[in-house]
This record gives C-alpha cells, structure tokens and sequence, in this order.
C-alpha cells in the first residue's frame, strides 16, 4: 500500500499509519466499514453509502464520528492527495481502544481510518466469457445486513470459490439464494431480473440497489423475490453485482453452463446502462 490516507484527524503516508493493537478492530474485530468508488473523482452514489454505514454503525452501537459533509469532505480531500483517475475508497470505524475486555468500554473514541487505491476495471476478456461461480451453503452469522469487518466466514467461502478455480461463491441458505461471499446475486429467467429481497441474510449492496433502480427506469422486468435454488440453476443468466466489479456475468455454475454458456442479452444490456450512468456521474 502506498499514497496518503487518512487516520483520526491526519493525512499522512500510509507507511506512517499507525493504530494501537488494543484498538477493538484489531482486537475483535469490532468495526464497520465501506467502500466507495470514485469515477474523475466523483464519488459514486455517496449519499447512499453513508446511509448504509449509519445503519451499520447504528446497528453496533458505535457512535458516527462524523456528519455526512464532514466524511465527504475527507473523502474529497483524500483523493486530491492521491491523484487523479478513478479510485477504490475504502473506510473503517472500529469502537476504538479499550483494554481488552467484551463488554463495551465507556467513554471511547472511535478509531477512523479511511485508504484509497486505483479501481482497476474488470479485464474485457472476462466480461466477454463471463466467470464461474459455486453454490455453497451460507455458514456466516445472522447479521449480514451489517458491513461489518468480521469478514472471515466470507473469506473461507471466497476461498473454497477460488481454490475451485471460480472467482465467487453463490451462498445458500435454507434452500434459498442469498448472496455471494462478496457480491450480490441476480438471476434472468424469460426476460425477468430476479435479486432476493433485502433482509438480515444479506447486505444492502449499493451497486445491487442501482441495478433494480436503472432495470425499473429503462423498462426491464426487475423484481426482489426469493430463489430457490432450482431457479438458480435452471437460470438463462446470472449476475454478480458490487462496487469494485460492477455487473459481472456468470457463464458457469457447478462447473455447468448458464444458459448457453455466454453472457446474456439482458446483461448486455444493463451493462450498457450501467456504464451510461458512470460517464454522466465522470461528466457531472
């Protein structure tokens, strides 16, 4: 990691960033966090990710250090350090530091740090052939709504995906879709786009709210309902949606085709959309 980030009040190189190892993020993982992409340095859809970092700071019961124009004047700030092209925010608030202990300390003052780096695209060559993903059930805990730093359930499911040579896991939970180790899940069956509902089990993704509001608004048949998971798998398309990757197709699920093995035409054309979208936000 190089460039400047930003830690408690300073911006400073990222080689003198230090936190206390009795911070509670280090300690128990006891944080929340973001990620944010910038196009030209426009923040995308910022309003909307503050919003989901209340809610989860809100639902751990650590206090926001800052007001929404103070965190974007941080983050507007940070990437005029960094320079320009487009940029991957990423922010985190832990509890603080505390003597170790689970009950919660009194009188603590949250630990904010807050890194960007270059978002690079996802290659041509796989939004042409799509990727593979694998079905595995959802071992994580019951509060996947919260963006929280405890992420190592997602890990060893991410990793079981990769080690399978797939780039995600599509998790399963009670016979139903619920997200992907790190992404949201949409399926296409007969022109209809199917996302499962917003609930505990999964995270409000920001990019997946924008795909079901660009689908409404372009005349695309977009529903959130449950899928089962035989509707997952005799799905025409499969999408995986997040910050830093976008729409990206699914083109092999249990080492079995999607559809007829390419991406489909109803991605196509939300990708399309979608990157219509960004260049108004880069030209705004």
């Amino acid at each position: 990691m190089s460039g400047i980030v930003y830690l408690n009040g300073e911006y400073l190189p990222a080689e003198e960033a230090r936190v206390p190892v009795l911070d509670r993020g280090f300690i128990f993982g006891d944080g929340v966090y973001e990620v944010i992409p910038a196009y030209n340095g426009k923040l995308f859809r910022l309003d909307e990710h503050l919003q989901r970092l209340d809610d989860s700071l809100t639902a751990t019961r650590i206090t926001n250090p800052y007001s929404n124009t103070e965190w974007r004047t941080i983050l507007e700030t940070l990437l005029e350090k960094n320079g320009d092209g487009d940029q991957s925010v990423y922010l985190q608030v832990t509890r603080g530091i505390a003597v170790r202990d689970h009950g919660f300390p009194e009188k603590i003052t949250p630990t904010v740090f807050v890194m960007c780096n270059p978002l690079k695209p996802v290659d041509n060559q796989v939004r042409e052939q799509g990727v593979c993903a694998i079905t595995l059930e959802d071992t994580r805990w019951k509060h996947c709504n919260i963006k929280a730093i405890t992420l190592l359930p997602n890990i060893l499911l991410r990793q079981e995906a990769v080690d399978a040579g797939c780039a995600e896991a599509i998790l399963i939970r009670d016979g139903l879709v619920t997200e992907g180790a790190a992404s949201n899940v949409f399926v296409v069956h007969d022109g209809r786009i199917t996302t499962p509902p917003k609930s505990r089990q999964l995270l409000p993704g920001i990019t997946r709210d924008l795909v079901v509001e660009l689908a409404n608004k372009h005349g695309l048949d977009c529903v959130e309902e449950d899928i089962p998971v035989a509707t997952l798998t005799q799905a025409d398309e499969i999408w995986l949606t997040s910050s830093t990757r976008e729409i990206l197709p699914v083109t092999r699920l249990d080492d079995q085709p999607v559809g007829d093995g390419r991406p489909g035409p109803v991605w196509a054309k939300m990708f399309a959309i979608y990157q219509d979208y960004k260049q108004a936000l880069r030209r705004a």
